[in-house]
């Protein structure tokens, strides 16, 4: 059984002793991408990390459903049916990018062919001699998001995946975006600046 659709009932998040929002509610399915919206610190990445399960909501609940209307097992579909690209990169900056690139694949369980096809697919190639330490924003970026490729899940969650790209990089990563759920992916981005493809708008903490 893998993920197919996703349902969030009255999630209250609170940061320290402030509440982000609460009642929180939203349904996607296969196919969709939703654009999260809203002021900074309205909530967006806490939203992103409390579906991850990074972050224990203050009440409400992250279901995750299968093609027949299941429920999943939560821990079970977070391990093997989602990735989080955070707002920071979480890239290990002592590594060359292909050293990087090749344990961020055999931690999420790429198959063969992954990392080859992630390179190719995020013209990575003249970065991989590179560490990581000497990489632009933007490549630091494109090289973060290549799991996503390497080892495909159903379920992305993106913060803010196209602020440090330039143009040529975001649209080459909206072609990658718009394959994911023809293939019948999922996505969730938190962002500021439009996704360059018709997506759901939803607000937080409005």
């Amino acid at each position: 059984m893998t993920l197919s659709a996703l349902k969030i009932e009255a999630l209250s998040v609170r940061r320290g002793e402030r509440r982000l929002f609460e009642g929180f509610s939203l349904a996607a399915n296969a196919g969709e991408a939703v654009a999260l919206t809203g002021a900074n610190g309205a909530g967006k990445t806490s939203l992103l990390r409390a579906i991850a399960g990074l972050l224990h909501p203050e009440s409400g609940a992250v279901v995750f459903l299968d093609a027949s209307g299941m429920s999943l097992d939560p821990d079970g579909a977070r391990a093997d049916h989602i990735h989080l690209v955070g707002h920071q990169d979480g890239l290990k900056s002592s590594r060359t990018a292909g050293e990087e690139l090749d344990f961020q694949a055999a931690w999420t369980g790429a198959k063969e062919g992954g990392v080859a096809a992630a390179i190719n697919a995020l013209a990575l190639k003249p970065l991989l001699r590179l560490d990581v330490r000497c990489l632009s924003a933007g490549q630091r970026r494109r090289l973060a998001l290549a799991r996503l490729v390497a080892s495909p899940r159903p379920l992305w969650l993106l913060d803010e995946p196209m602020a440090p790209l330039d143009a040529e990089r975001r649209a080459l990563l909206g072609g990658l975006m718009q394959r994911h759920l023809a293939e019948g992916g999922l996505i969730l981005a938190a962002v500021h600046d439009p996704l360059p493809f018709p997506v759901r708008t939803v607000e937080v903490g409005a």
